[in-house]
């Protein structure tokens, strides 16, 4: 072992360490390399071009109730630092986020499908879990680790063999880390902003399992769009894997975190 790669995976090992977290809810072990606050600056950044891109929508009902159904589901979140705000893109796209931050895009083809209330909360839960998690920079974090350690591996490789050989290596690993780190954690992160996407919409008073007929719906649109990727190369469960998910959840999140009071707030 070369004293370069020594150091190489000593410095991943304190990495390792000190970045250690816990999710919020579920209490899952996470990686995260950079801090809230460099979380936050990005999902500002990301949301400024979002809405030099975007066309906002001016519909009067479309902002009402995105902003109602978001700002309930903001107080449920307890993120006081977070700067919400709720836009209603102009597109046909079946698309929702939630940037780090507060920043939530919700798309007119997304509402058009939400005939609930309820249904649309289980859509901004699920994408503001998602920012309540730090799963950008979960997601951000493994790839940094991926490439750090891709790094350190080939130096070990090229240690023993020649360049052709680490060059070999280097194209390997690029693709055995997507497939076998980084979808699967993405997938994760899904079925994690599912779960925690219900408990924040039951605490805004809206019912969770209205996930379970948006899902359905979400079920049936892809199909008329032909959309069938095999699960192993998908960044989310199939359908039927997030149904029963969410079957499987939705009662024991709504006997214990269904409050219909916060709904008249």
């Amino acid at each position: 072992m070369t004293r370069r790669l020594t150091w190489a995976l000593i410095g991943l090992a304190a990495m390792l360490l000190a970045a250690c977290a816990h999710a919020a809810y579920t209490n899952r072990s996470q990686l995260l390399l950079i801090s809230e606050g460099q979380e936050m600056t990005l999902g500002l950044q990301s949301a400024q071009q979002v809405l030099q891109k975007e066309k906002l929508s001016r519909d009067p009902f479309y902002n009402e109730r995105v902003e109602r159904v978001g700002r309930r589901i903001a107080i449920a979140a307890n993120k006081p630092e977070y700067k919400w705000e709720f836009h209603v893109v102009e597109k046909k796209d079946v698309n929702a986020f939630c940037l780090p931050g507060g920043k939530v895009f919700v798309y007119t083809g997304i509402l058009a499908l939400t005939t609930s209330n309820d249904e649309l909360a289980a859509v901004m839960g699920h994408e503001i879990a998602h920012a309540l998690l730090h799963h950008g920079a979960e997601r951000m974090s493994m790839a940094m680790l991926a490439q750090y350690g891709g790094q350190a591996a080939s130096l070990a490789i090229g240690s023993s063999a020649g360049s052709g050989a680490s060059q070999v290596f280097n194209q390997a690993y690029g693709l055995g880390a997507n497939v076998g780190l980084l979808l699967p954690h993405s997938r994760t992160q899904e079925s994690e902003a599912d779960e925690v996407g219900m408990i924040l919409a039951a605490k805004a008073g809206y019912d969770p399992t209205a996930a379970l007929s948006l899902w359905r719906k979400m079920d049936a649109y892809g199909k008329s769009k032909g959309q069938n990727v095999p699960a192993w190369l998908s960044t989310h469960p199939t359908n039927q894997q997030r149904i029963a998910a969410i079957q499987a959840k939705m009662g024991p999140i709504r006997a214990r975190y269904y409050n219909p009071a916060a709904r008249m707030m």
